[in-house]
């Protein structure tokens, strides 16, 4: 062989070995990348278990308006676990979010004339009396066994 084929060679080796060691550090990189986005998951699993947990409890408890609980209990059963969500046994809240979406919010509630209020608010009450029964069973469940199983399946 002569000297420039070696040359050639050994180039091409060393540039092949570059290649693969930056090829191993991209693959360090998004090994790290996945790692993380699986921590960040599991972190807010662990979030909305525990917001659903204190939200279920509030719910129980009375310490949340049915209507409002209901509609959060909704929105963070739809992001923690949407099998959990889909669950018949889930449904009131579905129902209940469904019912009350035309209800305006924040500052739109706010600029609310006072009939419209009280005719939002009497709609709140017959709801209330309609599905308190099965809201409350359904967090209870939700409780006692949806979460937990939920997060044994996590």
């Amino acid at each position: 062989m002569d000297a420039m084929a070696l040359i050639l060679l050994l180039t091409g080796l060393l540039l092949i070995a570059a290649l693969a060691a930056y090829a191993w550090h991209l693959w360090r990189r998004v090994w790290a990348n996945q790692r993380a986005r699986d921590e960040a998951q599991q972190e807010r699993q662990q979030r909305l278990g525990g917001d659903l947990n204190i939200l279920t409890s509030s719910l129980l408890d009375e310490q949340v308006p049915l209507i409002e609980g209901a509609i959060r209990i909704k929105v963070l059963l739809d992001n923690y676990d949407s099998s959990l969500s889909n669950d018949g046994r889930c449904q009131v809240f579905h129902l209940l979010y469904e019912a009350t979406a035309d209800v305006p919010t924040h500052a739109a509630w706010k600029a609310l004339d006072k009939a419209e209020r009280r005719r939002f608010e009497k709609r709140f009450n017959e709801l209330e009396l309609q599905h308190k029964a099965a809201a409350r069973i359904a967090a209870r469940w939700l409780l006692d066994e949806g979460l937990n199983g939920s997060r044994a399946n996590a």
